[in-house]
């Protein structure tokens, strides 16, 4: 409900590059069950042709794939300019499922509960197995996926954003294409003063997987950890925050291919632009350290 006692209006978007047809269906049709208003749906097939899709459920091609970021951009704003013909805003993998019927419901009532609170990041847990994984909770201390908590960042692929969110601040990165477009976005609105919840009770089922399956991840998560520093922190956290994670990836010990990609990737991004750079304040600072990360882990 919102603070004039009416429903909120919830839409999702679903981003797809067609390949998961019956995954995508059994998506839509857990969307579909959901209680409360029903949820309008628009599907955006990224570079690709889009399967048959339920009736009511809008579609969008897109004639290239221009990466996941402007791709969920395309869908937000076919809302109206940031989202705005709806209050709330489902990003849903093509390959997940909800499992329960109240997750809407429950994202209304947390946004009506708490009129700082920008964006909800869902927990996803494995189908078969139940299990989350440890880099699927958004925050250090990841060891009990089970405990909701106050975080700095979310899961692209299972949340609920507030619109007002990106009205205020703008969408995702799209120069970004893959890997930390959501940090970036979640550094910006905690900087405009929205909070971020990890909630435990919102699920999102999706099968276990590796990020180092994608062809691009070493390069582009190095060069999108620069871009992010550069475009979002104050001058001197900028070395410090890029000195610490150069650290743990050489702790972690890649193969000598991934760490080629992942030095290319690192120069790359302070070669190139990186879009406007609009350094968070001090105070935002010490909000994400307050929650347990400072920007410059």
């Amino acid at each position: 409900m919102t603070a004039g006692g009416t429903a909120q209006r919830v839409g999702a978007v679903v981003l797809t590059m067609g390949n998961r047809p019956e995954e995508l269906r059994l998506l839509l049709d857990s969307v579909a069950k959901q209680q409360g208003e029903p949820i309008e749906v628009v599907v955006v097939g990224n570079g690709a042709p889009l399967p048959e899709l339920p009736d009511g459920v809008r579609s969008i091609e897109l004639p290239e794939n221009v990466g996941i970021p402007a791709g969920r951009n395309v869908g937000i704003e076919a809302f109206g300019p940031g989202g705005s013909e709806v209050d709330i805003l489902l990003f849903l993998d093509d390959d997940g499922l909800l499992p329960n019927d109240d997750t809407a419901e429950l994202c209304r009532e947390a946004f009506a509960a708490d009129p700082r609170l920008g964006i909800i990041s869902f927990r996803i847990a494995d189908p078969e197995t139940g299990i989350t994984q440890r880099r699927h909770v958004p925050r250090l201390r990841a060891s009990d996926p089970l405990r909701s908590s106050r975080v700095t960042t979310f899961l692209g692929g299972a949340n609920a954003v507030r619109t007002a969110v990106f009205q205020q601040v703008g969408g995702l990165p799209g120069e970004f294409f893959y890997a930390h477009e959501e940090t970036d976005l979640a550094w910006r609105a905690l900087d405009a003063g929205w909070l971020i919840d990890y909630r435990s009770d919102l699920v999102l089922h999706h099968p276990t997987t590796a990020p180092s399956r994608h062809a691009v991840y070493h390069r582009m998560v190095a060069r999108n950890r620069v871009w992010l520093a550069r475009r979002n922190l104050p001058a001197p956290l900028v070395p410090a925050y890029l000195g610490v994670w150069l650290l743990l990836t050489l702790a972690r010990r890649p193969s000598g291919a991934a760490l080629k990609a992942w030095f290319g990737g690192f120069r790359e991004g302070w070669r190139s632009r990186c879009g406007p750079r609009r350094p968070m304040k001090w105070t935002t600072v010490w909000r994400l350290t307050r929650l347990g990360r400072p920007p410059v882990i």
